[in-house]
């Protein structure tokens, strides 16, 4: 069995990362207010750094099949910073979804899990939203 230990510099980290989602969500919710947005953006970088390690993190957004993504989340970050906050924004979701990518079908089993979410991650439809992600079909 994998053993996660929690020591200060993760608890901090996903700290970090938490407030980085924070911030953003209020930039988003306070009409795209780049200030937030892009403190946001900063926050998150950083905890996901401090949490995995700076030498993991540079392999990750390195990786040869995240380029696109790593190059379309910066892109992102500097069209907000430049003041165009909701193209930005936009650039910046598409790179997240392109380097997080394999982590979904993780999360869609963490959702099943969780007591009154995972219920309605359950249900026929929205199962066979996730089935057909991963490119496996339920049997009709």
């Amino acid at each position: 069995m994998v053993s996660f230990e929690m020591n200060d510099r993760k608890k901090i980290g996903l700290g970090l990362t938490g407030f980085g989602i924070f911030f953003s969500f209020l930039g988003i919710i306070f009409f795209f207010d780049k200030g937030l947005l892009a403190m946001g953006n900063v926050l998150f970088v950083s905890g996901v750094s401090i949490t995995i390690g700076l030498k993991s993190t540079m392999q990750f957004f390195m990786k040869r099949s995240n380029f696109k993504g790593t190059i379309s989340f910066g892109v992102g970050f500097f069209i907000l910073i430049m003041g165009w906050p909701i193209v930005g924004m936009i650039v910046e979701a598409y790179g997240f979804v392109v380097l997080f990518s394999g982590f979904w079908p993780t999360l869609a089993v963490f959702l099943q899990k969780i007591p009154v979410l995972g219920w309605l991650f359950q249900q026929p439809f929205v199962r066979s939203l996730f089935d057909r992600y991963r490119g496996k079909r339920m049997p009709v």
